[in-house]
């Protein structure tokens, strides 16, 4: 059971794995790694029913090629209509559309598409065959790169092909975090805005007071 430590001189409490029922533990990673962004994935499978579900365990995975990688915690209709068709479609989830990305995420049967259900308007990806969220902001058409599978989960990375941002989305033809407006994951059943953006340089090695010349 979680106990007190006193390492660092502060009161902490401690949380083992083993432990703890792996749903307990889940809880509290999903609580200390925040924000998480969510991939908002539409995907079409071999019966042609499309779907659109919430990931928020979502990244880059890779710079060259282009690389984007989500992960499917246990076997969902994503990970199979992915598995089956090899194509995906990230939506970017942001704030306008909170409470529809809460509604994808409930458990409809295979045969349901969320665009029907939840009456959420498509349109055709560029690239390849499952439908974007028409009123999102921007996109990233995937074709499946690999999968890997760890423990209950599996990481499904798709290299990018295609992406599209709404124009007004655009500040000197780069995407503006502010107008995007993206949501965030934390734990239990928060979610989170984009709040104060703050900005900084990186700073070289060589720029630091007192480095080498």
């Amino acid at each position: 059971m979680p106990g007190p430590s006193m390492n660092g001189g502060e009161p902490r409490e401690s949380f083992a794995p083993e432990q703890m029922t792996a749903r307990e533990f889940y809880g509290l990673l999903t609580a200390l790694v925040v924000p998480r962004p969510i991939a908002w994935v539409s995907t079409i499978g071999a019966d042609e029913v499309d779907n659109l579900a919430p990931h928020s365990f979502f990244t880059v995975a890779s710079v060259e090629p282009p690389i984007v990688q989500f992960t499917s915690v246990g076997l969902k209709d994503t990970l199979r209509n992915v598995e089956e068709t090899g194509e995906f479609v990230v939506n970017l989830a942001c704030e306008k559309d909170f409470e529809t990305i809460n509604a994808t995420a409930t458990d409809f049967p295979r045969a349901i598409s969320e665009f029907e259900a939840l009456g959420i308007r498509r349109e055709p990806s560029l690239s390849v065959r499952p439908p974007r969220v028409a009123g999102a902001p921007a996109v990233l058409e995937c074709a499946l790169h690999s999968t890997l599978r760890i423990g209950d989960s599996t990481l499904v990375f798709g290299r990018v092909l295609h992406a599209a941002v709404h124009r007004e989305m655009l500040v000197d033809g780069h995407p503006d975090s502010a107008l995007l407006g993206p949501l965030a994951r934390l734990g239990k059943d928060e979610w989170a805005t984009l709040g104060a953006v703050r900005e900084i340089k990186r700073v070289r090695f060589a720029d630091r007071p007192g480095a080498p010349s």
